[in-house]
């Protein structure tokens, strides 16, 4: 059920930065988010965990920023390895990373919080 909801979300939050970053695009419909999506957690929870580690301490030195950097790269690697998903330049990796983050973070806290 946890699964389903965070494939969900991100899903919602790859919609909400398709909607608001003019160099990223999805090309499909509802199921294409999802593979999106799934292939997105699956390349940062392997590949990302593992350079999140190597940069650990750039990521303290920067107090956590660098991990949106990461998460850009994440977000560029996965547009390389899908056709469905087309990112322009790193800097609408980065802000799409933003916005991909905030929106998982507040659809997790509120499942979470009606959970309990």
């Amino acid at each position: 059920m946890n699964l389903i909801v965070r494939l969900i979300a991100g899903a919602l939050a790859f919609w909400a930065a398709t909607t608001l970053i003019t160099g990223l695009t999805v090309n499909g419909g509802a199921w294409t988010y999802l593979w999106v999506a799934l292939l997105f957690g699956l390349i940062n929870g392997v590949i990302g965990s593992i350079v999140k580690l190597l940069t650990l301490p750039a990521i303290l030195l920067s107090l956590g920023l660098f991990a949106f950097v990461i998460n850009a790269a994440m977000l560029m690697l996965t547009a390389r390895w899908s056709s469905a998903l087309d990112v322009k330049d790193f800097w609408s990796a980065l802000g799409a990373s933003l916005i991909i983050s905030i929106v998982t973070t507040i659809v997790n806290r509120t499942f979470k919080s009606k959970k309990s």
